[in-house]
């Protein structure tokens, strides 16, 4: 059985503090803590948030950032360094870049990026300059030097090691002015999974990781690649999306290649499911994501 440690990383620096801050004591009340396997990684809290969008960078928090992906990729490190699968539950999605910083320092890994949307805006284009909305970007090298040049490790993955998937925001990005994405990263957007569907899909994504040279990829899970009628629980809504059984179908899949080496959950909001249903439905579908690795002997 494969140690999952369990990191809380609680920070909305990269967005707002809307409840999402909330998602790691949801998520673990609602069963995570009890996975088997699963032991205390570690918290990870975030230096104070500022209101306030940087005039040189255009983002909102940037020092913060990266002071809080340096702070997460020890803390990441030492679940690798043990052997571990860290389990890191967010917070925003500016948390990937402590996470990939983790890796950048054990050698070259790969990204699959699961996501309703595909973060990949300039700050100019963001208009409220959050890094939540940049975190692909940033992680590829495209940003503000501040944070795409961590410990002078940039990037922290290249375009030819991430596989975006699931997302559905095409129309809604190219209209707000958001760079298109670079030939070099590979795709699946979620008409392609349901042309495939997601078995295939998640396949084809975990064969173009696994040709790249690296020495593994890490998950990251943005909540809102689910259908929005089965989890509202998110602050940036669209239509459509994953169901409950495809996402876990990806993530088993993902887990089932032996390449996987982390999981990143970000984006659910607690305030937004006051009873903890949807909280309990999303720790059931990761259970059920991870069990390829905790039911191995």
């Amino acid at each position: 059985m494969r140690e999952l440690a369990i990191v809380e990383a609680p920070s909305v620096l990269g967005l707002r503090p809307s409840g999402v801050e909330d998602l790691p004591a949801a998520l673990l009340g609602a069963g995570l803590r009890d996975l088997p396997g699963a032991v205390a990684g570690g918290r990870v809290d975030p230096p104070p948030y500022d209101p306030n969008r940087d005039p040189e960078t255009g983002v909102l928090n940037p020092r913060g950032i990266a002071q809080y992906g340096v702070s997460l990729a020890d803390v990441v490190g030492a679940a690798l360094a043990r052997g571990s699968f860290p389990v890191v539950l967010g917070g925003d999605c500016s948390i990937l870049l402590g996470n990939l910083l983790a890796l950048r320092r054990r050698g070259r890994y790969g990204l699959l990026f699961v996501d309703g949307h595909t973060d990949f805006y300039h700050p100019a284009a963001e208009p409220n300059g959050e890094a939540a909305s940049m975190d692909l970007a940033l992680a590829t090298g495209r940003g503000p030097r501040l944070l795409t040049d961590l410990e002078g490790r940039g990037p922290l993955v290249r375009d030819e090691h991430v596989v975006a998937f699931g997302f559905r925001d095409s129309a809604e990005s190219a209209e707000a002015g958001m760079q298109p994405l670079p030939p070099g990263l590979r795709t699946i957007d979620l008409n392609g999974v349901r042309e495939a569907g997601a078995a295939a899909a998640a396949r084809q994504a975990v064969g173009w990781l696994g040709t790249g040279g690296t020495a593994g990829y890490w998950v990251h899970l943005d909540v809102d690649v689910l259908d929005d009628a089965v989890m509202p629980a998110v602050d940036y809504r669209l239509p459509g999306g994953l169901t409950w059984a495809e996402l876990a179908t990806v993530l088993r899949t993902a887990m089932a290649s032996g390449q996987a080496v982390g999981l990143d959950v970000t984006i659910f909001n607690p305030r937004l499911d006051p009873d903890g249903q949807l909280a309990g439905r999303l720790a059931e579908c990761l259970r059920q994501g991870l069990s390829v690795l905790t039911d191995r002997v």
